[in-house]
């Protein structure tokens, strides 16, 4: 099954009241109604003044072009929002425009309204998106939704600048710079990592990178393997872990957590943060929230951060990345409103609002969109999230985990965190190398079936 796992019999556990996502608390933006009704369903933004930022916008327009709105803001708290995108599927009412998050939009294509003319005017004034968007939006050849800015994050580095410097031996300021200067962008390796994590860990400020099955565990680990060009499924759905790539991914990996805390396979999602935030790591990989939470409880810590790219492999540089969407049903009441109200949204002068409300958390999935003044003001220290956008003299990509599989298998491998558990039988379980690999083949068998 594809999307997040959710059964009809969780569904209909949710009950019908989910539909309408009437347990929420409701915004109503009245206009002169001659432009009708919307009902919006929105992701409830970890940044608190995300929210503000984009019901101005929303009111905004809604005034402008006379239309009344009902809109929600819904928390991924308890998963929320994936019970409300299900039990309106199986409801077919409910929400006009809903946010999607990154692996929905495949799981409910079918409800969903094309949206190509949207794409093709964004794209013809803004230039292509990137390739992880289309994989994700783009079902047999339309789009079914539009890659939305709110929420969308990448999970680069984010270091700690004085520890990195006097544990690990590397100057992230000189080699990722707040400007366009590639200083030494290719001596940022697996390899200097791996050096980097030592130095950092007989210091006793470890390196925090969780091995779970949770995203910020799946997304950095996703990253590793495609840097190693270890794939375990390739586009056309057929199996190809037992390879020399995927091998040797896995013993780098046994290498790496020598210097690890040895918990970090009971970590959860937010243990990352923690670690970074407490000051006892010198490097996690996360979006800037947990710069921003350090900024407001521990100032001495965030003043020493820096976000810069993961480390680059044989097969290249790679940044996690998960994008949310905007999608809009195809049992949607209002889809004219619907859509002008999305494709409002993706405008660049709307980006930059909510990058700016943010501090730079929100990231547009244009590459054009990538020179907002914002990531190079922010701090202390200035210019702290100057890299967390995907730069060109970065040398990297933005990657999911699993990509690139076919979406309904890749889903399935995500959400079992299919690669951390390979490392956690290897390093855990002291598990041959080749028996994992076999474990995993039988695994992702069970997956194409499914």
């Amino acid at each position: 099954m594809e999307g997040n796992g959710f059964t009809r019999r969780t569904v209909l556990r949710a009950g019908m009241a989910g539909a309408a996502a009437s347990a929420l608390p409701l915004v109503n933006v009245h206009g002169q109604t001659s432009g009708g009704r919307l009902a919006l369903g929105l992701w409830d933004h970890w940044v608190p003044v995300g929210n503000d930022a984009m019901r101005k916008i929303v009111m905004e327009w809604a005034q402008k072009n006379r239309v009344e709105i009902q809109l929600d803001f819904i928390t991924t708290v308890g998963n929320k929002n994936l019970l409300t995108l299900a039990a309106e599927a199986q409801a077919k009412q409910g929400h006009d425009v809903l946010s999607f998050p990154t692996w929905e939009v495949h799981a409910q294509s079918e409800l969903l309204e094309p949206m190509d003319d949207v794409m093709n005017r964004l794209a013809e004034k803004y230039g292509k998106v990137n390739a992880i968007v289309e994989y994700l939006a783009k079902v047999e050849g339309k789009w079914r939704a539009v890659p939305a800015i709110s929420g969308s994050q990448n999970k680069p580095s984010l270091g700690r600048i004085d520890l990195l410097k006097q544990h690990g031996g590397i100057d992230i300021q000189q080699m990722f710079p707040a400007n366009d200067t590639a200083a030494n962008v290719d001596a940022w390796t697996w390899d200097a990592f791996i050096k980097a994590a030592e130095g950092c860990h007989k210091a006793g400020v470890p390196f925090g990178l969780p091995l779970g099955t949770f995203p910020d565990a799946t997304d950095w680990v996703g990253s590793m393997f495609r840097s190693f060009g270890a794939e375990l499924v390739n586009a056309k759905g057929e199996i190809t872990a037992k390879s020399d790539k995927v091998r040797a991914v896995l013993d780098y990996a046994q290498r790496l957590c020598q210097f690890m805390p040895a918990d970090v396979f009971s970590w959860d999602d937010a243990s990352n943060n923690r670690a970074l935030i407490s000051g006892k790591s010198a490097l996690i990989f996360n979006p800037p929230s947990a710069w921003a939470v350090a900024k407001r409880d521990a100032p001495q810590v965030a003043e020493q951060c820096w976000t810069f790219p993961a480390p680059t492999g044989a097969a290249g540089r790679f940044t996690p990345y998960l994008p949310y969407f905007w999608g809009v049903w195809n049992f949607s009441r209002n889809k004219g409103a619907a859509k002008a109200l999305i494709e409002h949204l993706s405008q660049r002068e709307q980006a930059q609002a909510m990058v700016a409300a943010t501090n730079g958390y929100d990231i547009p999935p244009f590459t054009s969109m990538t020179d907002f003044d914002t990531w190079s003001k922010e701090g202390p220290p200035t210019g702290v999230v100057y890299n967390y956008p995907v730069r060109p003299h970065h040398k990297a990509e933005q990657f999911i985990a699993d990509y690139p599989a076919p979406p309904n298998i890749a889903v399935q491998m995500y959400n079992q965190g299919i690669q951390a558990k390979m490392i956690a039988r290897v390093v855990q379980n002291k598990e041959p190398v080749e028996r994992t690999i076999a474990w995993a083949s039988s695994e992702l068998e069970g997956f194409q079936r499914g």
